[in-house]
């Protein structure tokens, strides 16, 4: 194996201060040195890399564009050792959980349930990573993984699987596009426009054909790569969207989303944890496993107040199962 060709370390993280508080001077401060010995050590850098990497403007010593591209690098690899030394180091004040989740379920689900868990368990600090792929291939490492349950393929075998949720999916919409272009039956919504997703294919059809109008179709189909993308549109009022609770139920409850017609309903994506097989299940990890099963069905906010249903269909209930979460 060749050997790393590393820069001088403590000449990085004086580089990284210095870029980062945008001044010589308030580095020298923050590490408790002199401001030649901070310039020294940029020099001795600069020297390492063949390039510059402050240049004078005025009074002041300023990092290059290049330079600033390369701290943001140096800070994620400090961040990355810090909690490394975290996890790895002999008794730690503070404990880290590492969950990696689906971008849509960090945003709108989990990230919003975060200070009650810090609450009941003030000293674990839970990173979130998040991704917007099924591929098994993580990037990084991680403790916990939140996913749409992965088909039983080979490489899924490694992890212990817990089902989360199952959650259900009809159309919502901003209330500012209803207010404009109400829906009170179900033929309304073909004066609308559909806002889709590509990775939830079929998902407009799934719910059609359980409102029993699966011919219908709208003004137009806009279709976004990504769901979380494709639930922005929404509620800026692009269209309306086929959204799903627990996942939006603090969308729903802060009226920033509402719900024509929720008497019809389908089964959207069912949602796991996964655990590497071969990890230490260290408390914390048990602790977090825990709430975040338990806590399934906890509001996200106890402060918000759902907002009055709009007038709804007439439609009679019907559901069917669907596979696109």
């Amino acid at each position: 194996m060749s050997r790393r060709q590393l820069p001088p370390l403590h000449a990085l993280r004086v580089f990284e201060t210095a870029a980062r508080a945008e001044s010589l001077s308030a580095a020298a401060q923050e590490l408790s040195i002199t401001h030649g010995a901070v310039s020294r050590q940029i020099a001795l850098l600069e020297d390492w890399l063949g390039q510059t990497l402050f240049v004078r403007q005025g009074q002041r010593n300023v990092a290059t564009d290049h330079a600033r591209a390369f701290a943001a690098e140096i800070s994620a690899a400090f961040d990355r050792i810090g909690d490394a030394a975290l996890r790895f180091g002999k008794a730690p004040q503070t404990r880290v959980v590492r969950v990696n989740a689906q971008t849509t379920l960090a945003m709108h689900w989990l990230i919003a349930r975060l200070p009650a868990f810090h609450a009941a368990h003030p000293d674990v600090q839970i990173v979130v990573t998040t991704s917007s792929s099924a591929d098994p291939a993580f990037r990084g490492g991680f403790d916990v993984a939140i996913r749409r349950d992965p088909p039983p393929r080979p490489e899924w075998q490694p992890y212990e699987k817990s089902v989360l949720f199952t959650e259900r999916a009809s159309v919502v919409a901003a209330p500012s596009l209803l207010a404009s272009l109400p829906l009170s039956e179900l033929k309304d919504l073909a004066r609308h426009t559909f806002v889709a997703t590509q990775t939830r294919v079929g998902a407009w059809e799934d719910w059609l054909s359980a409102a029993g109008v699966p011919a219908l179709r709208p003004v137009r189909f806009h279709r976004f790569d990504h769901y979380h993308v494709s639930l922005q549109a929404v509620v800026d009022g692009l269209g309306l969207g086929i959204g799903c609770t627990p996942t939006l139920d603090r969308e729903l409850a802060g009226g920033r989303l509402v719900m024509p017609f929720p008497e019809i309903q389908v089964d959207g994506a069912t949602y796991v944890t996964l655990v590497p097989r071969d990890a230490d299940k260290s408390a914390p990890l048990r602790e977090f496993l825990a709430w975040v099963h338990d806590g399934v069905d906890a509001p996200a906010s106890a402060s918000v107040t759902p907002p009055a249903r709009p007038a709804t269909s007439r439609a009679t209930r019907r559901t069917r199962d669907g596979n696109n979460g």
